[in-house]
């Protein structure tokens, strides 16, 4: 190649180069850096297309169902009502039948089971399932033995719930208790009788089901019915989650809080105040009742009496009258002056404390069970009833 055609090429490829050197160059104030684009970068793999069957689009049958009774009580594997025996590794049939599911299904025969109580206790680590209660040979329970040992029949989804709510004491368990004991003679073979918890089904079916103490020459409320479409536990109650329809009752009451509502317009507590729930009338007579019990304890059986609901069998010695319960090798004292009349009064005190629902599934009941058990303990302790200015 001629000197003069390189040079040429040098010169015209040196120009080029500065004129787009000029061009790129960045304006005063803009960055120095200029990020050269970066190339797409390949997956590892890829998905392939879920077509019509995107997880979004796919529907779990009873989904709704099943997230409102992983939130209830049913559920819960924590709470003391299914972890009670964890230590013993093993629940006893009698308290399988409502603490396990699998012990419920053997108790009503669900599972091919002979029916009624299983002579072998359960594995502990089962709740209230939903074959518990989903389970086709439910249909076939017409039926439920309660406490006193009458058969009362049911009728749909009732099985299961009163199966279980009915607690496991009732009126017989104290009569029989005491049966040939003087009234007001402390005896230490007595005991506190536990109707249970959360007893809807006791109470509900009142004076009818007799799970109550009910005293002798008195007449008590019926089962109580609500008007209707309130028939049966799940008229009111979610039965997944538990929890309380209030669209129910609005339909007939002004309020959807069950402490806030009241029929009667009379006071059963003396108060005289008739625009409150009816649970003020049970709560108020309930601590006059055990004010009663109290003061009964120290006057006539001679110790005092101290209650404990953290702590079972909840009522305790406390015979130095120190507002703290006997111990006796680092545990409380168990109540043992008990007199046949203190124990019919403190069983009722119980029964209505233990169905936390009361005033509303019978308020007439726990007003009458109330009434008469005060009354009782005031007579023997030399109390007026008009101090009282109670109703029955």
């Amino acid at each position: 190649m001629h000197r003069s055609t390189k040079a040429f090429l040098f010169v015209s490829t040196f120009a080029t180069l500065f004129v787009v050197g000029m061009s790129i160059e960045p304006r005063r104030g803009q960055s120095q850096q200029v990020e050269a684009p970066q190339a797409p970068v390949e997956p590892m793999f890829t998905m392939p297309k879920s077509g019509p069957f995107a997880p979004e689009s796919i529907s779990i049958p009873n989904a709704t169902a099943i997230a409102a009774w992983a939130r209830s009580g049913h559920a819960d594997a924590t709470s003391e009502s299914f972890t009670h025996w964890d230590e013993e590794g093993k629940i006893p049939a009698a308290c399988a039948t409502c603490h396990s599911g699998e012990g419920f299904r053997a108790f009503h025969d669900l599972d091919g089971s002979p029916k009624g109580m299983s002579e072998d206790p359960f594995p502990v680590g089962g709740v209230v399932d939903c074959e518990t209660c989903h389970n086709e040979g439910m249909a076939r329970i017409t039926e439920i033995a309660l406490p006193t040992g009458a058969m009362h029949p049911v009728r749909g989804g009732e099985a299961s719930c009163v199966t279980c709510h009915q607690g496991r004491a009732s009126g017989a368990s104290v009569n029989a208790a005491v049966d040939g004991l003087d009234d007001d003679r402390p005896d230490a073979d007595l005991r506190f009788i536990n109707p249970h918890y959360n007893i809807a089904a006791a109470t509900n079916l009142g004076g009818y089901g007799q799970l109550g103490y009910q005293y002798p020459g008195k007449t008590y409320s019926g089962r109580f019915n609500h008007a209707k479409p309130v028939a049966t536990c799940v008229s009111c109650h979610e039965p997944h989650s538990l929890e309380v329809a209030t669209d129910t009752c609005l339909t007939c009451h002004m309020s959807d809080d069950a402490k806030a509502i009241r029929i009667s317009r009379q006071s059963y507590d003396g108060s005289g105040d008739t625009k409150q729930g009816i649970f003020h009338d049970i709560d108020v007579n309930a601590t006059l009742l055990m004010s009663l019990i109290e003061d009964y304890a120290v006057q006539v059986a001679g110790t005092s009496i101290i209650y404990d609901g953290a702590r079972y069998p909840y009522f305790f010695n406390d015979a130095n009258a120190d507002g703290l319960a006997d111990e006796a090798g680092g545990r409380a004292t168990s109540y043992t002056a008990f007199t046949p009349r203190l124990l019919k009064a403190i069983y009722n005190w119980k029964f209505v404390k233990a169905d936390p629902g009361i005033h509303v599934h019978n308020p007439h009941y726990a007003l009458e069970l109330l009434y008469d058990s005060i009354e009782d303990l005031a007579r023997s302790t030399g109390r007026d009833m008009s101090e009282f200015d109670l109703l029955r």
